[in-house]
């Protein structure tokens, strides 16, 4: 078969390509893995997201008052921040392979994120173990890290999570 045929050519009905997140014993530690594409903050997404978790935080919202504040603009509310950057691991991550998320620890805030930045995620896989009181199910740590368009950390995470193993797996790693 040519280049030509091979384009044209439909796979077999039998084939099905689901996508998913990684199991437990998928993870190797000290891998990083970069999401993207990246999301820009928009003006929308901050007024939007403060107002739906009832943050009525001046920063966020009135362009008057931040403009008197250090960095002279409103901020991106910094929970959307971390939701975004926990949400942007999903797809490569824990779809459909979390179990529960158990815990954030060490959640910094070292640079604001402002209308327009764009924010991509890094994970770090941290740890991985089997659960002692679930088989088939490991808790992994990892550290996720968000960066603006021009590299500067805006966030950074650590989180727990309860993840299966694979389906044929002893629940090692």
């Amino acid at each position: 078969m040519d280049a030509a045929d091979a384009r044209s050519s439909h796979p077999p009905s039998d084939h099905v390509v689901e996508q998913r997140g990684l199991y437990a014993d998928e993870l190797v530690v000290g891998a990083r893995y970069r999401h993207r594409p990246g999301r820009t903050a928009t003006e929308t997404d901050n007024t939007l997201f403060s107002a739906l978790t009832m943050n009525a935080q001046a920063l966020h919202l009135d362009a008057a008052y931040a403009a008197t504040q250090p960095f002279g603009e409103r901020l991106v509310n910094s929970m959307w921040t971390l939701a975004t950057m926990v949400g942007a691991s999903v797809a490569q991550i824990t779809q459909g392979t979390l179990v529960a998320q158990l815990g954030l620890t060490d959640v910094t805030f070292p640079a604001p994120l402002h209308h327009g930045d764009t924010l991509y995620t890094e994970t770090e896989i941290l740890a991985v173990r089997p659960s002692a009181s679930r088989p088939g199910q490991g808790v992994v740590t990892m550290r996720h890290t968000g960066r603006n368009q021009r590299d500067d950390v805006v966030a950074t995470a650590t989180r727990t999570a309860l993840m299966w193993f694979a389906p044929d797996s002893e629940g090692e790693s």
